[in-house]
């Protein structure tokens, strides 16, 4: 059975701190692939900041291109919107039966695990690879560290934003050692976040 990773984000612009992280991961599990999958509308974001989504899936392609094990996945496309991992992982286990899918996520959205829809469900049913975050407000273990089907990752902590990539290409700031070189000229020749 393949092992497919699924990271799913908005990647408003993708970074090298995405690149990093998807790297490590693939090196230090058992898994076959990783699917960066950009979704549309998160229901916990604001939309008006999102950049087009194929323009956001061009850059991940545009990142990803030059690693075997990485692709772009554009399934939550033709899904209901907002977009929900559940329904994804629904849809994406219909579509491959013969494919294992695991859910690559933060440490941060591992603590509001909980308002997500049918988040039992999901924990129950799917492996969920969780990777350090920096993030604010007080840290603790959270409950769902101690579930079988949730594992802890000793990935590097990347303290890279989107947002302050976008800010910053918004301020005419210099963003090329953050982004991939080909999606730093993809943003370089566009209008995309002034």
């Amino acid at each position: 059975m393949k092992k497919i990773g699924l990271f799913f984000g908005s990647f408003n612009p993708i970074h090298i701190g995405h690149l990093i992280l998807a790297n490590y991961i693939l090196e230090n599990s058992d898994m076959d692939e990783l699917w960066f999958v950009v979704s549309p509308q998160n229901p916990f974001k604001d939309k008006k900041s999102l950049l087009n989504d194929h323009n956001r899936l061009d850059m991940v392609q545009l990142a990803v291109k030059n690693y075997p094990n990485m692709r772009a996945s554009n399934v939550e496309f033709s899904l209901p919107k907002p977009s929900y991992t559940i329904d994804t992982l629904t849809y994406l286990h219909e579509k491959y039966p013969d494919y294992s899918f695991s859910l690559i996520m933060g440490e941060d959205n591992l603590k509001g695990l909980h308002k997500w829809k049918n988040s039992d469900t999901l924990i129950k049913n799917h492996h969920i690879i969780v990777y350090p975050r920096v993030f604010e407000g007080e840290k603790k273990d959270s409950e769902y560290l101690q579930h079988e089907n949730i594992s802890l990752i000793k990935a590097p902590v990347i303290e890279l934003s989107a947002t302050e990539i976008r800010n910053m290409v918004r301020d005419g700031k210099n963003v090329r050692p953050m982004l991939p070189p080909e999606v730093f000229e993809y943003l370089d020749g566009s209008s995309f976040y002034k």
